[in-house]
């Protein structure tokens, strides 16, 4: 019997292996992309824009660090914003170092209390 294949013809077990390779790449990549395209959607929602989410953050009520109590300015220079989210409420919360990051995120609860007091009378 001839073999009527050109010289330059893959084996059939060669191109199933090249396929099970190249399927998946193929797959992953599609699936890579598929979320991006849902971002692009959401960045033309208008209740996701800097502005309508820049309403949801409650402002921080200090002009000291809630964790130390050093006033801000001084020799730590400008303070550190964090944006802390508990219960769907997103509070800003500014330190004088980032040493006080930490101690806030280990105790939230402790530091939470004194600003949303602060909130609640507010001083003027």
């Amino acid at each position: 019997m001839k073999n009527f294949s050109s010289p330059n013809a893959t084996p059939v077990s060669q191109r199933n292996r090249m396929a099970c390779l190249v399927l998946p790449l193929i797959a992953g990549l599609v699936l890579a992309l598929a979320p991006a395209k849902n971002a692009l959607a959401q960045d033309n929602n208008p209740t996701n824009t800097p502005a309508a989410n820049a309403k949801k953050v409650v402002p921080y009520p200090f002009d000291y660090c809630v964790v130390s109590g050093e006033k801000f300015g001084g020799d730590m220079g400008a303070p550190i914003t964090f944006l802390y989210t508990t219960n769907g409420v997103t509070q800003e919360i500014k330190f004088c170092c980032p040493m006080c990051k930490p101690r806030f995120i280990k105790n939230p609860d402790k530091y939470m209390k004194l600003i949303h007091a602060a909130e609640a009378n507010p001083q003027k």
